[in-house]
Parts: C-alpha cells; structure tokens; sequence
C-alpha cells in the first residue's frame, strides 16, 4: 500500500480532478480519499502564518539537538 498526499484545488464547477502517478499499469486499484478543506491562513508581511513562531519557539527545550560524532575524515586526492 502507497498513500500519496497532496494539496489541490478544486475549481469553480465544484469537481475535483486527481491525475496521479501510480506505476501501476494494467491492474485493479482500491482507492481511498479522504478530503478536507483547509482554513486560509493569515500570514503576515513576510508570507508567515500569523502566530508561527510564538507557537513553534522553544518546542525543542526539553530536548536540545546535539551534534553527534562525525567520524574521521577520509583523505580525498588534491585536486589539480
């Protein structure tokens, strides 16, 4: 099983057209769609939801990200 995920509109006449790659040819599909409409966003001056970063800032406190290891580097031939 694949699940493909996009955004699409659907146009003044109402339908919703899907043209999906499959890579599947010459077999029987069952299909699932599930649609739900999604709230215009405000954004501000730079093209950012309104609010973005006051929701997002510090989400990580609890578990700062850490550099692992990087291992040794591999010689490499000087180029000419």
């Amino acid at each position: 099983m694949e699940t493909i995920k996009l955004k699409t509109h659907v146009g003044d006449d109402g339908l919703l057209k899907l043209e999906l790659p499959t890579g599947v040819t010459n077999r029987e599909v069952e299909v699932l769609v599930v649609m739900q409409t999604l709230e215009d966003e405000e954004l501000d001056a730079l093209g950012w939801p309104v609010g973005y970063f006051e929701e997002t800032y510090g989400s990580m406190a609890h578990e700062p990200m850490q550099r692992g290891d990087q291992g040794e580097f591999e010689a490499r031939d000087e180029l000419a």
